[in-house]
C-alpha cells in the first residue's frame, strides 16, 4: 500500500513517537523510509553576516545530532533512513517536500515544538493535514 514513507522529524516527543510508527510502517508494507527536519528560526535581523552563520552551524549540529540518533533507531529495525534538512517555514517545506517526493504516506507528531498556539491539536499538525498531498497519519 505504501511505498514511500515521510517522517516530519524535529527531535519533539511528537516527533519521537511518530518516528516509531513511520519505522513500524516502513517494516509493514517494506516501504523507503525519508525524514525531513526543518529549520524555522534563523534571525530576520543579525548584527553581522558572521551571527547568522554562527546560527546556521548550530542548528545543522543540532539536525545533524538528531538524524544521526533517528537513522540508529531505523537501522536497529532493519530500516535505511534517508534524512534532509532545509530551512523555511515548517508547514510549507513540508508540504513542498512532500509533493516533490511524490510520497505515498506523511507521518506527523500531534504536536512539536510550537505548543502555545494549538493545545487541542497542534496547528501546524492542522495546517499540513489540510494541505498534505498524500495521506496522513498524526501521532500523539
Amino acid at each position: 500500500m505504501y511505498k514511500k514513507i515521510l517522517i516530519a522529524y524535529d527531535g519533539s516527543e511528537g516527533s519521537k513517537h511518530a518516528l516509531k510508527v513511520a519505522i513500524d510502517l516502513a517494516k509493514q508494507y517494506d516501504a523507503k523510509l525519508y525524514s525531513l527536519s526543518v529549520e524555522e528560526k534563523i534571525p530576520h535581523y543579525a548584527a553581522t553576516i558572521g551571527e547568522v552563520v554562527e546560527y546556521k552551524e548550530e542548528a545543522n549540529g543540532f539536525f545533524k545530532k538528531l538524524n544521526e540518533e533517528a537513522i540508529e533507531e531505523a537501522t536497529k529495525e532493519g530500516i535505511e533512513l534517508h534524512t534532509k534538512i532545509l530551512a523555511g517555514h515548517e508547514v510549507e517545506t513540508i508540504v513542498q517536500y512532500a509533493k516533490e517526493g511524490n510520497f505515498d504516506l506523511l507521518v506527523i507528531g500531534f504536536m512539536g515544538h510550537s505548543k502555545i498556539f494549538g493545545r487541542v491539536w497542534g496547528s501546524t499538525s492542522q495546517n499540513i493535514t489540510k494541505l498534505a498531498p498524500c495521506s496522513v497519519i498524526v501521532v500523539k
